[in-house]
């Protein structure tokens, strides 16, 4: 018989993503029941998981709002969507560029109060708002990933010069972009050449504050900064005083806050990045099927606290799907239970990721009855059966 699944949705989820789950699959409201649960914008460091819990889908790029280290411990595997978005931020990262050149959002402003001859005082009065062009200038992307590669192809079709820095490019990323972008090997090279910055890097201890005093110091005087990664990858203070010297000529961010409100030359944009209705069709339908193959065969893709892993389909009658630290004999263990138990091992595979690690075993014999052996080892945080 099917094995049937329980998902918690904390968000409203694309029904597109939805329509991916068939009748194996039922909705419920009580998280303390869920085997699995979609997510968007919904913190959940404040719930409390229970151990059926298996893992958490996020239909979108951060898991800020997901306690990731917390579900790791518990074993419960954290999926996100990576590239699912893309194209959504990459467009209007463009349109910031733009606004960010041609005093665009205040001409708009003005020309909505203008009462009477309305054309005359057009042009009399739009000079006020003249900008600079984008093509001929230079752009620093810090952050060559699904996001970033993206932005740097696009500016380079609008006739910018485009530099990029990514410390981990990826082969796949790195073969994407296009070979006239120039890739440099430190930040400042970013910093002291450009006349715009966009950042599109995860919000880490090695980066929260990537822009601040500091850094501003080193750029040319009249740059644009845009950030449409993370809140706190600029420090607001240091803006503030960066925007009102004239160092900083407009800064663009889809996190408006109270620091930043009002403040001349911030354009803050009410985080739309992602919001397109093609966007969240992308990210449910990923997010739906992360957690589907994770539930059905085991398989691991996109998770970010656990290590990728293609179980592929199941070569026995049974598959022990194993997660526990990466730490050594963790397989002798797991091998030597199973072995005790007279319970034959068809296939076997093992992943790890930094200090978590990943072991799927298939078996001809149901190994149901050492579940609960193998839970006591040490250092295993979760095992469950596949059937």
């Amino acid at each position: 018989m099917r094995k049937t699944y329980k998902i918690k949705c904390f968000d409203k989820i694309s029904a597109c993503g939805l329509k991916q789950l068939d009748d194996a699959y039922t909705f419920t409201e009580n998280f303390s029941e869920a085997d699995a649960a979609l997510v968007r914008s919904s913190s959940l460091h404040e719930t409390e998981a229970e151990n059926s819990l298996l893992a958490v889908a996020r239909a979108g790029a951060g898991v800020n709002n997901i306690p990731v280290e917390k579900f790791s411990d518990r074993g419960i595997v954290v999926f996100n969507t990576p590239g699912a978005n893309a194209n959504g931020v990459k467009e209007l990262v463009i349109a910031a560029l733009l606004l960010s050149s041609r005093d665009i959002v205040a001409g708009i402003r003005w020309a909505e109060t203008l009462e009477g001859e309305i054309p005359k005082a057009v042009e009399k009065g739009k000079k006020a708002f003249a900008g600079k062009e984008i093509a001929g200038k230079k752009l620093g992307v810090i952050g060559l990933g699904a996001i970033g590669v993206l932005v740097a192809n696009s500016a380079i079709s609008l006739g910018m010069t485009v530099y990029g820095y990514d410390v981990n490019l990826s082969i796949e990323h790195a073969l994407a972009l296009q070979n006239s972008v120039i890739t440099v090997k430190s930040l400042d090279e970013i910093f002291s050449e450009c006349d715009y910055i966009t950042v599109h890097v995860p919000l880490l201890e090695s980066t929260k504050y990537l822009f601040n005093a500091e850094t501003f110091a080193k750029m040319k005087d009249g740059v644009n900064i845009l950030n449409f990664s993370r809140d706190l990858l600029v420090n607001d203070e240091d803006m503030r005083a960066a925007l009102a010297s004239g160092k900083i000529h407009r800064y663009v961010t889809d996190f408006p806050n109270e620091r930043i409100h009002g403040v001349p030359g911030v354009i803050a944009v009410p985080h739309l990045g992602a919001s397109t209705s093609e966007s969240e069709d992308n990210c449910a339908v990923m997010a739906v099927k992360e957690l589907k193959e994770y539930l059905e065969t085991g398989s691991i893709r996109n998770s970010v606290n656990f290590p990728t892993l293609d179980a592929g389909r199941l070569t026995g009658g049974y598959r022990l799907a194993v997660l526990h630290k990466n730490v050594p004999n963790m397989i002798g263990q797991l091998a030597a239970v199973l072995g005790k138990n007279q319970i034959n091992i068809v296939n076997m595979a093992n992943r790890s990721k930094g200090d978590r690690a990943y072991t799927v075993i298939d078996t001809e014999a149901d190994p149901s009855s050492v579940v609960s052996s193998l839970s006591k080892i040490e250092n295993v945080y979760k095992v469950r059966v596949i059937r």
